[in-house]
């Protein structure tokens, strides 16, 4: 069975093409700037054909999927022979809401449930409806699935998502915690399980999805019982542009500052703020981590470089704000067997790995320095001699998630 996973994004649209017997890549690409200019690189995996990367006009979504699927089956470059040898598409759906405990085969009442959700995730869910809605168009009668970022965290207890404000916001308007990432947090979390001995039951694990976009979870016996993101991505640990858990008073004091409305302050601590505010350079670990003198590759510090304090200080914020979540975690979870870190910083970064084992350092959390620093395949085990936990480096597969999920779902 051949599953297109498509991730749609206000002016991008990420595609990957599975052959989910062998769970192999067939093709995979990246529409940008839709609505703009436009642009595509496509890439088929196996079959040795050229690489598409050029400019194409690209002025709505369903632009983009006639593109993709014109590529996916053209004699050039493509890795099928027609439309009718890919049986189903997965999409990704940042927001399910209240409704969504798990991914779903979507229908008219999907639909407008996802067009209900658009005032919890307003950046989000309208790019994953235009998704939807331009595959519909482009490849009518082929089943699509929605795959929910905030499905895998509906276990949490009531008490882990309710928040301290008054009730009837929950009842009346779904006001709640409902954390993101849940595919990539379910993913490597059962990775983890297969490598602790593939036991589910008893298994205490804190896996760490660090990228842009960052959120940790606590995970017992395969379920989630805490993550850090909150109704929105912005609550927990920093991130590249978002502030993370700060007073929200905040909004009122940066309002006041600035002389602006609630909207532009959330835009400053959406997109200003994080380890770019932090630094004032970048929001990139790449460049933060060269500018304060660290190894990139294996996470070194250079004692004769003049490292940038902001630059250092904004690693050494994240590094701490990560820490204390993984340590309230093990209270939350009554000990750990395992640490998991994962995503793009998660997975490259040996020097924001170091930084964060060693303020954890007195909860028995070390880490083998030479494993370190080596580059994670498919899972490198970096647990230092005396660790009483289990360190592991996970490389994240959301994309295989969806596409295994819309298999289940499909039935074929």
């Amino acid at each position: 069975m051949n599953v297109l996973v498509i991730n749609a994004g206000s002016s991008s649209l990420k595609y990957q093409l599975f052959d989910t017997k062998t769970e192999d890549i067939l093709a995979k690409g990246l529409c940008e700037r839709i609505g703009i200019d436009g642009h595509l690189k496509h890439t088929p995996v196996l079959n040795g054909k050229p690489v598409y990367d050029s400019d194409v006009h690209l002025p709505t979504h369903a632009e983009a999927i006639s593109i993709v699927i014109e590529k996916l089956t053209s004699e050039d470059y493509g890795v099928v022979n027609s439309l009718s040898e890919i049986n189903a598409v997965g999409h990704r759906a940042v927001h399910g809401g209240r409704k969504f405990v798990a991914s779903a085969l979507i229908d008219d009442e999907v639909i407008k449930a996802l067009e209900d959700c658009i005032r919890l995730a307003p950046l989000h869910t309208p790019a994953n409806l235009m998704g939807i809605r331009a595959c519909q168009k482009a490849m009518p009668g082929v089943p699509q699935v929605a795959v929910f970022d905030t499905a895998f965290h509906h276990t949490m207890p009531e008490h882990a998502y309710i928040y301290p404000i008054p009730y009837k916001y929950y009842e009346e308007n779904d006001i709640r915690r409902y954390g993101f990432h849940g595919t990539s947090h379910r993913y490597v979390s059962a990775k983890a399980i297969e490598r602790l001995g593939g036991k589910t039951e008893g298994t205490k694990i804190i896996t760490c999805h660090l990228g842009n976009g960052s959120s940790l979870a606590a995970i017992k016996d395969g379920k989630c019982l805490d993550t850090t993101m909150g109704v929105t991505p912005l609550e927990g640990v920093p991130m590249g542009t978002r502030c993370g858990s700060v007073d929200p008073s905040l909004v009122d004091v940066i309002a006041d500052i600035e002389g602006t409305a609630i909207k532009e302050t959330m835009d400053i601590l959406n997109k200003k703020s994080g380890v770019l505010g932090i630094s004032g350079t970048s929001s990139d670990f790449r460049d933060l981590e060269a500018s304060a003198g660290v190894d990139i590759d294996d996470g070194s510090v250079a004692g004769n470089t003049k490292a940038d304090k902001r630059a250092k200080l904004a690693l050494d914020v994240f590094n701490y704000q990560v820490a204390k979540f993984i340590g309230s975690y093990m209270a939350v979870l009554g000990g750990l067997d395992a640490l998991v870190f994962t995503a793009g910083i998660g997975e490259n970064s040996p020097h924001t790995r170091k930084g964060i084992c060693a303020i954890l350092n007195g909860l028995g959390i070390r880490i083998n320095e030479e494993a370190n620093a080596a580059r994670a395949a498919e899972l490198l085990d970096i647990t230092g001699k005396d660790s009483t936990v289990k360190v592991f480096v996970i490389p994240t597969n959301e994309e295989l998630v969806i596409a295994r999920d819309t298999v289940e779902l499909v039935g074929k």
